[in-house]
């Protein structure tokens, strides 16, 4: 292996040790952890953002979140992926949106009338999206405070 590529690969490990690259999974999102906003409903109806779950061996990816009445949701859809494996295990997450992290707790949503209404506004940003009311499982989760 040349040296360009061992360093550039060395390079890419470093910045995902402070959270996620593209699709690669990282690790603790550092930085300052702020107060949470008294409501999400500032940050528009949805975005991307970089979350971490499991504490003790933090384990981050980037995501997508939608604002539905002043509460950010983050859905996994029909899939039980890793990280929300790792939130039944321990639901305390960070989350670092524009810069600013903060420490929340993952509350996973399984009111049919939550879900519907969350599944009206995440439809509607991609027509790629399906509704999660239509799914026989949904993996979605209400940010709380700790």
């Amino acid at each position: 292996m040349s040296f360009r590529v061992l360093l550039l690969l060395s390079g890419l490990a470093a910045i995902a040790c402070n959270g996620p690259v593209g699709l690669m999974s990282g690790g603790k999102l550092d930085g300052e952890v702020r107060p949470l906003p008294a409501s999400w409903a500032s940050l528009g109806e949805s975005g991307q953002m970089q979350f971490e779950t499991r504490p003790a061996q933090p384990y981050s990816v980037n995501v997508n979140y939608t604002i539905v009445d002043g509460n950010l949701y983050v859905n996994a859809g029909n899939t039980e992926t890793e990280w929300a494996e790792n939130i039944a295990a321990n639901p305390l997450v960070r989350l670092r949106i524009d810069g600013a992290l903060y420490d929340l707790r993952a509350e996973r949503v399984t009111d049919a009338v939550e879900i519907a209404s969350f599944g009206k506004v995440w439809a509607r940003q991609s027509m790629f999206l399906r509704d999660p009311a239509q799914f026989e499982e949904v993996w979605l989760y209400r940010m709380a405070p700790r």
